[in-house]
């Protein structure tokens, strides 16, 4: 009877140390850190990853990202230095650097993403509200992200956060300004491209009218050339003419007449009426072509 009630003090003994030995004992992830909170003060904090001791019943360890973590801020319309009105899409990427103080000032992620939302925002405003429009959507946009990531990591410090990065995802007028802005320029892209037309227009008048005169000088001095030509052939003929009837007038004066027959006698609508013996046909009649003695012809 008393090694049976020995035997169950030893285990309840046993299981109370087993209680105790895991209650002494927590580990840590390699991507968290652990903060020990004894009753309700914060103690120490736990960086490296294994196993580690605490007080049983007395500590409680709550555990913190080590890792990097997104923030992700809704869009805002700026003003720029100029007076534009900008759409600021943002985003940051933070880490926990002070547990304790993260603890003690926020507590938690959701909480110090609240935080860190309201102190982007002011960040983004007082940066970009020094800066214009050009500036910012394109000459200096990193200098802007860099001034931005330090102001907010500054501020951030106080929670125990340090800022990784600030990027500005998007910056770009609003959706009724970019409308706008885009008719403006596509009006003018009109009226360039109006005016570079009429100035076409007006150079292909030019060459044409160039051409034109160009082509009526040609044409003039090709008809004067063809003209001269037509005239020294004209001259050419004539003379060759007065030479034949020269050699032989009695030839010359047959082959005008058969000239004549081919032209006057050819199908048409004109028609002769003549004497047979009319000087005309006096080749039909005599292969001298002597005239025939009569009256002359008569022709109608």
């Amino acid at each position: 009877m008393k090694a049976g009630l020995t035997g169950m003090v030893a285990l309840i003994v046993l299981l109370l140390l087993v209680i105790v030995g895991y209650s002494s004992v927590f580990a840590v992830r390699q991507t968290e850190q652990a903060l020990v909170v004894r009753l309700g003060e914060p103690i120490r904090v736990v960086t490296e990853p294994g196993l580690s001791f605490k007080w049983p019943f007395v500590d409680s360890v709550i555990s913190i990202d080590n890792r990097i973590l997104d923030l992700e801020n809704p869009s805002q319309e700026i003003i720029a230095s100029d007076q534009k009105r900008l759409v600021v899409d943002a985003f940051a990427r933070y880490r926990i650097k002070n547990a304790l103080r993260f603890y003690q000032s926020v507590g938690s992620v959701p909480a110090a993403n609240l935080q860190l939302t309201a102190l982007l925002n002011a960040a983004l405003r007082r940066v970009l509200g020094e800066a214009n429009f050009i500036q910012v959507v394109r000459d200096e946009r990193e200098p802007l992200m860099g001034r931005i990531r330090d102001q907010l990591d500054k501020q951030a410090e106080a929670y125990g956060i340090g800022v990784v990065d600030v990027r500005i995802r998007r910056a770009d007028l609003p959706d009724q300004n970019s409308q706008a802005v885009y008719q403006r320029m596509q009006t003018e892209r009109q009226r360039e491209a109006a005016e570079f037309r009429a100035q076409g227009g007006q150079k292909a008048q030019e060459i044409r009218s160039k051409a034109d005169r160009e082509a009526t000088v040609i044409v003039a001095e090709a008809n004067s050339e063809a003209d001269r030509i037509r005239g020294e052939g004209d001259g050419d003929r004539n003379r060759i003419y007065a030479e034949a009837y020269s050699k032989d007038p009695q030839f010359f004066a047959f082959y005008r007449a058969m000239t004549a027959y081919e032209t006057s006698l050819k199908s048409g609508d004109t028609r002769f009426v003549l004497k047979p013996d009319s000087e005309f046909f006096r080749f039909f009649n005599s292969a001298s072509g002597a005239a025939p003695a009569g009256a002359p012809a008569t022709s109608r």
